[in-house]
């Protein structure tokens, strides 16, 4: 019996656990190397000596980085494109979700399929039109520009996302309801949407973070450096040939500290509503 069981955990050893722990291990090391490399000193970043580790600590690569760059106005620009691009496409999403998932209409299938289809959509291939209609709408240089292109990939796979799990909640329950004489948005707002919190936070989260990450259509639309989001900011640190690499690591773990909380916090939620419609719908 000890052998056996002495047996199973080698197996599970080393068919589970060592390649997860290999994979989380090859996952986090770039953001340890963004991390002491934000920490070391001008001489230690072009030291060889012992490069995974920091002999003394310092927060220069921070100072330098707040004082002589807007980063500031770039990390505000970013927070205010992905919160208001993440509560409209939360929006659109849960109404264009319970939508087809729950009316009957001709084409509702198809409908459902394009709407994946038009996120697939490369972003290279509608910076040039939408940067002609902008222009025509005077939206250049705006943070409108940076959240109407947004909400271009972000609210379809809200929509899609939402679809699959409102298909997950039973109908009875949105059914008795009805039979109550509540309305369809009624159903929605006080029924669907409280039972849908995991589904709402993971395209919330998913929202928030593609246009959080977002780089081509700022660096296209914006033209003052201090409505620049922090992606094309992060880009200006580097001048030419030259690096600033201490302050290009201060920036990204700075950049990284809102998506880290938010996952942390919010990780069950979001792997559940990734999940929901996967074994039904």
């Amino acid at each position: 019996m000890k052998r056996g069981m002495l047996r199973w955990y080698v197996s599970r050893t080393l068919t589970l656990y060592l390649p997860l722990a290999l994979f989380a291990l090859i996952t986090l090391l770039p953001f340890y190397w963004m991390l002491i490399t934000s920490l070391k000193r001008d001489q230690e970043l072009y030291s060889f000596d012992d490069p995974l580790w920091v002999k003394r600590p310092t927060l220069m690569s921070y100072a330098r980085l707040l004082s002589t760059t807007p980063f500031v106005h770039w990390f505000k620009s970013s927070a205010i494109v992905a919160l208001t691009s993440a509560t409209i496409a939360l929006l659109i999403g849960a109404l264009a979700g319970f939508a087809i998932a729950r009316l009957r209409f001709p084409g509702r299938y198809h409908l459902s399929q394009t709407v994946l289809l038009t996120y697939l959509v490369p972003q290279t291939l509608l910076f040039i039109p939408m940067y002609d209609i902008f222009y025509r709408l005077r939206w250049l240089d705006t943070y409108l520009s940076l959240i109407m292109s947004s909400l271009t990939f972000v609210v379809p796979f809200a929509t899609w996302l939402l679809i699959g799990y409102f298909r997950s909640i039973p109908k009875e329950i949105e059914e008795c309801a009805q039979i109550d004489g509540a309305t369809k948005l009624q159903t929605l707002w006080r029924i669907v949407l409280p039972l849908s919190a995991p589904g709402l936070v993971s395209a919330g989260l998913f929202a928030f973070t593609q246009a959080w990450n977002m780089f081509i259509y700022p660096l296209v639309f914006i033209s003052s450096p201090e409505k620049k989001t922090i992606p094309v900011g992060i880009s200006a640190l580097q001048m030419g040939d030259v690096f600033l690499w201490g302050q290009l690591m201060a920036a990204g773990v700075l950049a990284s500290v809102p998506l880290v909380v938010f996952y942390t916090f919010f990780q069950r939620y979001m792997v559940e509503g990734l999940t929901a419609g996967a074994v039904k719908g």
